[in-house]
């Protein structure tokens, strides 16, 4: 369902896999979506301390449904302009997959490294903090960019976790992004050019996010 139009977006709030059809084929400059990462089923659980609040390491229900991105590669590809760009937040168990339904598909596939400077801690010390997101970016010849600077050129961001009054409470969402990264993907990557039409997005990404 709409939840918010005006004369330059729309935001929809429902499940995508159906949403995704009844948009246009050719219509879209960026799609950027973060979809399961499947890696409940790797969690060891919540961490609890006598001195300070616990770990979360819960994941969402939606994120144990086994997730195929073949399922939904070519819906991506149908609804996107041939000089669109293609931002996937993915997690390394699912990158093999995404690889193999999308490299096929399109001219470049690549990837950009989203660095969090304060990831959660690892007070026993057994093995690497989990500071780093992958997000797959593909695209064909003569797509878009509107890089500024060779900084915006790097594949590389770095950038805290959601902090602050950015930071879902109520409920927690377990794979919030910061507004922050997002910006920047849409800014670099897409055909926007009123900024201050991004501004205003910020206040309706953060019900998207929720869902």
């Amino acid at each position: 369902m709409n939840i918010y139009k005006n004369k330059h977006f729309s935001v929809k709030r429902g499940d995508c896999l159906e949403i995704i059809k009844e948009v246009k084929d050719n219509s879209i400059d960026l799609i950027l979506t973060d979809p399961p990462y499947n890696i409940g089923k790797y969690s060891t659980g919540n961490i609890s301390f006598d001195w300070r609040s616990d770990i979360n390491n819960d994941i969402a229900e939606w994120d144990w449904q086994e997730f195929e991105p073949s399922a939904i590669a070519n819906q991506l590809v149908r609804i996107l302009k041939p000089r669109g760009n293609l931002f996937i937040f993915c997690s390394y168990n699912l990158m093999g997959k995404w690889h193999e339904a999308l490299d096929p598909l399109f001219d470049t596939f690549q990837f950009m490294v989203w660095h969090k400077t304060n990831p959660t801690p690892k007070f026993y010390k057994n093995g690497f903090l989990n500071s780093c997101e992958m997000i797959i970016c593909c695209w064909n010849k003569g797509h878009q960019w509107n890089f500024s600077n060779q900084r915006d050129m790097h594949n590389f961001f770095e950038s805290p976790i959601c902090m602050g009054k950015e930071r879902l409470k109520d409920p927690k969402h377990p794979t919030q992004k910061p507004i922050r990264l997002l910006e920047h993907i849409v800014k670099i990557a897409s055909t926007i050019e009123d900024f201050q039409e991004l501004k205003l997005m910020r206040y309706f990404l953060m019900p998207l996010l929720i869902d």
